[in-house]
């Protein structure tokens, strides 16, 4: 049997029962846990989420609620959903086996992590995104160079647009997997066209930006991570696949909980600052975050970021149904968790519920 997370099934038959309290309210006894706070009281997520009545956020708590009789009615393949709002969790949902601490492969969505460690050593100066690709490997020498390959740059691997002639799946995916040195393998590839041209989705692209931010940092990419980005946060429960060479994946690989893919959300919807410290940069959140490459889908592309300019949204997306769909406008952090064929249904149950719920300011 599905079931809620124990707090927020108290927190869902509230919010369900108070559809006629006054949801302006500013300041209301909520209870996470045993644990009484005052809204008003300014907090991080660092050492963990406080959750809230929807309506005490300016969410429909009765939209919220109609989104999970759709999940179960529509028997969606779906692990977990967290939805924040204001900082707060309005809603959540866990699928067994899954739990509130079980942590979750994201699949791609390891290359928005991958961006922000780009736009860390780029705030440094160990790194410019107009580098060409082949002058970040000085002790490699690769196939098929010519003067296309040698134009690549790193902002062209951020847009998914390298000109390299790729065919994204599975069976590349493991002539990559058994190969000595990944990086080798992915920029021996020859080039189908000039950089620049045309969006294509590359995930070994992904790998070498990994290998540029391990080389321009000192220290393996992971433990970049681990330093500069996870322990600030608060993430502790992390797996990191690795490569032949011992490096973190860039374009799969971690494994984080839910709540912690929420807390990477809800950094970028801070414009990359937590508590007193400005962990990715502001301009590098707005730029990576911003359309750079039109995909011919329904969505666009900025640096390992999915773009959603319809509400000025974008969204780390990772096969089988993993979203960390942030909001700015809205002050939204929406994860995903699934084992889905299409993350379709997923982004409709934002569209026709999540963003629905939020109600006009008073």
């Amino acid at each position: 049997m599905k079931k809620l997370n124990a707090p927020l099934s108290l927190l869902v038959i509230l919010a369900m029962l108070m559809v006629g309290c006054n949801s302006g309210q500013k300041s209301a006894e909520m209870l996470t846990g045993t644990v009484k706070f005052d809204l008003n009281s300014p907090y991080w997520p660092t050492k963990g989420w406080r959750t809230a009545l929807p309506q005490t956020q300016g969410m429909d708590p009765e939209k919220l609620q109609r989104m999970f009789t759709v999940i179960e009615e529509q028997k969606l393949a779906l692990h977990s959903v967290v939805v924040v709002r204001n900082g707060y969790i309005v809603a959540e949902m866990y699928y067994p086996p899954y739990e509130e601490n079980t942590r979750h492969a994201l699949y791609s969505c390891t290359k928005s992590f991958i961006s922000a460690l780009v736009g860390m050593a780029v705030a440094e100066g160990r790194l410019k995104t107009d580098e060409t690709v082949l002058s970040c490997f000085p002790d490699h020498e690769f196939a098929n160079t010519d003067t296309r390959k040698a134009a690549m740059t790193v902002e062209h691997l951020l847009t998914m647009s390298s000109g390299l002639d790729w065919p994204e799946g599975d069976v590349i995916y493991s002539q990559m997997w058994i190969s000595r040195d990944w990086v080798q393998f992915v920029l021996d590839r020859p080039m189908a066209e000039e950089p620049g041209t045309r969006f294509d989705y590359n995930s070994g692209c992904s790998h070498v930006l990994s290998a540029i931010v391990a080389d321009r940092s000192g220290m393996l990419t992971q433990n970049f991570a681990q330093e500069r980005l996870f322990a600030p946060l608060g993430i502790t429960n992390v797996r990191w696949d690795l490569d032949s060479q011992g490096l973190a994946i860039g374009g799969w690989g971690l494994e984080i909980t839910p709540r912690d893919m929420a807390k990477f959300g809800y950094l970028y919807l801070n414009e990359g600052k937590w508590e007193e410290q400005q962990i990715v940069p502001a301009e590098w959140v707005r730029t990576s975050t911003t359309t750079h490459i039109e995909t011919g889908e329904s969505f666009n592309y900025g640096y390992q970021w999915w773009t959603y300019p319809q509400w000025g949204a974008y969204f780390a997306r990772g096969r089988f149904g993993q979203i960390i769909f942030v909001i700015p406008e809205y002050q939204l952090v929406v994860v995903f968790t699934a084992g889905m064929d299409s993350d379709a249904p997923l982004i409709k149950l934002i569209e026709d519920y999540i963003v629905p719920a939020v109600q006009p300011a008073e």
